[in-house]
Parts: structure tokens; C-alpha cells; sequence
């Protein structure tokens, strides 16, 4: 169920609009659970399904003849149990979280951790961390997010 859901992600309307990146993350955001079948999946197998998915994606905006920055990325949401991903006309680095998040070439770790999560959508209260202020000594989560160019800007 999951690997068809990544796979399908690649025929989905796809929006990339600079100018209305609102209209790009309705259109191009992708929130994806896991079916009890799919614990059974491995990590290297749910890697390549986005791997691929992001390939195609790739291929669909350069036949579309946009040019310009594009990034697709995926991230693992513990607060609601899924498995996130979306595309944007925007830089690795500029991608539209409010949080803090660290930038991670190795899709595998983000993969595994929503694997692994037995409850998904809960989390104990062993594993909450202490709030800090905004001040400029805050430490603050940082969350990984996989990313993958698929524009056609350098």
C-alpha cells in the first residue's frame, strides 16, 4: 500500500508556481500513513520507491520545459505517524517550515524512524522535549528532511 501510494505521487498534479508557493504546497503535498501490511516493508525498499518517484518527478518538470529551482523532499512527521513529502519551486534551503529543520542526503534514517513507530501519532512523555525561549542561545529541534533537486537551475 505505501510503495504504490510513493508511486502514484508521481502522476499526481504537480503546481509550481514561484509566485503562489500556497498553491504549491496544497497541490504538491503528499501525507502518507502506514497500513499494518506495511511494517513489514524494509527501509532500502520505501528509499528507492521516493528515490524513484522523485526521478519521475524530475522527468515531468523538464518536459513541462520549467525553468528554474525545484526541490522534491520527504520528512517523517512523528506527531501525526506519517511520512510527509512535497515538491516546491524553491532551494533546498528555503523550504516552507516553520521549524528548524537539518537538510539530509540519506533518506534512509527518516525512513526507518517512521518505521519503527510502533504508536504512531503518540508520543509518550519520556520522549517530549523541554521548551526553551526564542532568545538567541534557544536550542531547538532539528528536524531531517531528505531532499532532492528536480529543477532545472544548477
Amino acid at each position: 500500500m505505501l510503495l504504490t501510494s510513493i508511486a502514484e505521487i508521481a502522476r499526481e498534479p504537480l503546481v509550481l508556481e514561484p509566485a503562489d508557493r500556497r498553491a504549491e504546497q496544497e497541490t504538491n503535498t503528499w501525507w502518507l500513513g502506514m497500513a499494518e501490511a506495511d511494517r513489514a516493508l524494509s527501509a532500502a525498499a520505501v528509499v528507492d520507491a521516493f528515490e524513484r518517484t522523485a526521478d519521475a518527478i524530475g522527468a515531468r518538470i523538464r518536459a513541462a520545459g520549467f525553468r528554474g529551482t525545484a526541490t522534491f523532499y520527504v520528512w517523517h512527521d512523528p506527531q501525526a505517524g506519517q511520512l510527509r513529502c512535497s515538491t516546491g519551486s524553491v532551494a533546498a534551503d528555503a523550504l516552507p517550515f516553520r521549524a528548524a529543520y537539518a537538510v539530509c542526503d540519506d533518506l534512509g534514517p527518516v525512513v526507518e524512524a517512521f518505521l519503527a513507530d510502533r504508536d504512531p501519532g503518540v508520543i509518550g512523555w519520556a520522549d517530549l522535549a523541554e521548551a526553551r525561549g526564542g532568545g538567541e542561545g534557544a536550542t531547538a529541534a532539528r528536524s531531517a528532511v531528505w531532499v532532492r533537486g528536480v529543477g532545472t537551475a544548477p
